[in-house]
Parts: C-alpha cells; structure tokens; sequence
C-alpha cells in the first residue's frame, strides 16, 4: 500500500522536525546570549528536568521565532498529510470504519490549532482576553491531538489482524501505553495547569517540555511501527 509508506515517511518527520525546534530555540536562548535583548536571555536551565522556562518563553522571542514559526508551519502541514494518509489506510482495511471521521476531524483540528498557535506567538498585545485566547488554542491542539491517536490507535487495534504482514505489533502496544499514559498524565496535571499565577509554574513547564515529547513520540513509533515482517 502506497499510503502506508507514504505515512511511515512523514511519521519521521513529524518527530524530528519539532523536536530540533525546540531545542534549537532552547540553546539558542540560553547559550547565544548575544542574539537576544538582555530580558530575554535564560542562564542554567534545562526545563525538561527543572522547569526552568515554558516552550513559548524560549520560542517568542527574535530570533527563536525564526526557527520556531516555519517548523511549526512545516509540522501543520505534514500533520495534515499524516492524517489523510491514515484515513486511506483504514478505508483500505475497512471502508466504513466508524471512527474514521473522527480521527481525520480531529487530526485536521490539532493542526489547524498548531498552526493558529504558531501564527500568535511572539505577537505582544497586554490584554487578559488576548492571552487566554492563545492559552485555549494550545489546550486544543493537545486535547485534538490526543484524541486522534487515541482514535486511531483503537481503531487499528480493532482490525489488527489483518495488520500483521504490515506492522511490528510490538511498536503498536507501545503507541497504546503512550497514549493512554498521556491521557493520564492529562487528566492529573487538569489541576496544576489550571492554579492560578506562578504557583507550581516550574511543575507546568518541566509538563509542558516532557508531554510535549510524549506527544511527538508517537510519530516516531509510527515509523518503526510500519514494517513487514515477512521481508
């Protein structure tokens, strides 16, 4: 099947691109001093492990957008691709499938909110409504995201027998357990994420980094998942 290489492909992507973003913007802001006004440089943090900063505080600022915007960009539109491409690899096992609509609706929707998301960020505009606007955007993407793997994860679980010559099931358990700790970790971090102020603001950051690769995870696991054993 064409679409399966074609998804096994973008997967790959889908992992790397964002994930050297980030971390580009992150040494950038915290090493390459010279680049960036003084109230926007970070000394001696890693934020996966202490939550030093949010992805956004290492993003926003010139020249982090730089990197940050046309990867997000870049990974919106693949996300497209991904999604489309799984809609023809379900049709092709089962055609009317009942989740199919769900998971392109809501696989479209996580990228429409990366992309929305990308677009504001960096934007400075001092108004309450103005920041929950892009606070609530970020939660769909995640809340989007989530729910189109979950979707799709079951769905594939549902005809998995008949995807034996075509995946390594080991790498689908593995997307199963991803998911469903990612919707755990979710629903227990609903309360820290939602405190007001600065309370708890390093737990919400060292989250955001470590979910933020969860996330992505699941794409590269896509890759490995994608493999015909009869070869």
């Amino acid at each position: 099947m064409n679409s399966i290489e074609k998804a096994r492909s973008i997967s790959i992507w889908i992992f790397i691109v964002p994930f050297v973003a980030v971390n580009i913007c992150l040494i950038l802001v915290t090493q390459f001093h010279s680049l960036f006004p003084h109230e926007d440089i970070l000394h001696n943090t890693f934020p996966y492990f202490d939550g030093g900063a949010s992805i956004s505080r290492t993003a926003r600022p010139y020249p982090s957008w730089l990197v940050f915007k046309p990867a997000m960009f870049l990974t919106s539109y693949l996300l497209i691709r991904y999604w489309l491409f799984n809609r023809d690899i379900i049709k092709y096992f089962e055609i009317d499938h009942k989740n199919l609509k769900k998971i392109v609706f809501f696989g479209v929707a996580s990228a429409i909110a990366l992309t929305v998301h990308s677009i504001f960020l960096g934007i400075k505009f001092d108004n309450d409504l103005y920041k929950l606007f892009r606070r609530i955007i970020m939660l769909l993407f995640i809340i989007f995201e989530i729910t189109a793997q979950a979707y799709l994860v079951n769905t594939l679980y549902s005809f998995k027998k008949k995807l034996n010559k075509y995946i390594n099931q080991i790498y689908l358990k593995g997307k199963l357990i991803l998911v469903l700790t990612l919707i755990g970790v979710g629903i227990i971090a609903i309360p820290i994420i939602g405190w007001p102020g600065d309370k708890f603001k390093f737990v919400k950051h060292g989250l955001e980094w470590n979910y933020f690769i969860g996330v992505i995870i699941f794409y590269l696991l896509t890759f490995f998942m994608w493999q015909n054993k009869n070869k």
